[in-house]
């Protein structure tokens, strides 16, 4: 039970934090942090994180990674489903959380509340084959990261900061194509907060990472030494 509720407090950390990073701070009037910000925001939630509960749990926070490390065969796939719950469980309260926040404001409005999306949800204007391409990629680089730098045989203590700066970086590539989920946790967490259009369009960004995560871990066994 302890792993579930790393991930559950560990995921709500990331949705919290980077998605409130767009939400509350990426336009405030003179101050926002942009696009720049929120890729960075994202990636210091999982550098904190990691070093905090990755002792306990691994640090996933991510349903596409839980399946990528199964199929890699880093983790049995009987925790998968006890992964995935707490890490969609987790993502919800932070959005609900972040929404309870966020509605504070006098003239607030939901609108896309830092959703995924495609056309014209898209930030960049990106169609529905430009973003399943660019989230399957991320993703399964992602999992080569991940899988990589906590090989056995790479250096001790550094996986964190790794896997921080390749998620920040994700974000900076990807934001304007699809505002970037490479995590179906996430994508969900907002999407129930959100305009009807996140919900209607999320199935994407559950199946694309996922799709993603598999295809990182058959690299990582190609290239592996294992």
């Amino acid at each position: 039970m302890k792993k579930y509720f790393a991930e559950f407090f560990g995921t709500f950390w990331l949705v919290f934090g980077g998605c409130g990073s767009a939400v509350l701070a990426a336009a405030f009037p003179g101050l926002g942090i942009g696009f720049a910000g929120v890729a960075l925001a994202f990636g210091l939630t999982v550098v904190t994180m990691a070093y905090a509960v990755g002792h306990v749990s691994g640090a996933h926070f991510n349903p596409a990674v839980s399946v990528g490390l199964a199929t890699a065969g880093r983790m049995p796939w009987g925790h998968v489903p006890g992964y995935i719950a707490s890490q969609v469980l987790g993502g919800i309260v932070a959005a609900a959380v972040l929404y309870l926040i966020a509605s504070g404001k006098a003239d607030f409005v939901a609108g896309g509340f830092a959703a995924n999306g495609f056309g014209e949800h898209s930030p960049g204007g990106y169609a529905l084959s430009s973003v399943v391409v660019c989230e399957i990629v991320m993703t399964a680089m992602f999992l080569v990261v991940i899988l990589g730098v906590t090989h056995k045989n790479a250096p001790a203590g550094f996986a964190p900061l790794a896997i921080g700066l390749c998620l920040t970086l994700i974000h900076l590539v990807s934001i304007p194509v699809s505002n970037t989920s490479v995590n179906p946790a996430r994508s969900l967490a907002v999407a129930f907060f959100s305009e009807p259009w996140a919900l209607q369009q999320v199935w994407v960004f559950c199946i694309a990472p996922i799709a993603g995560g598999v295809l990182g871990a058959i690299i990582h066994r190609l290239i592996s030494e294992d």
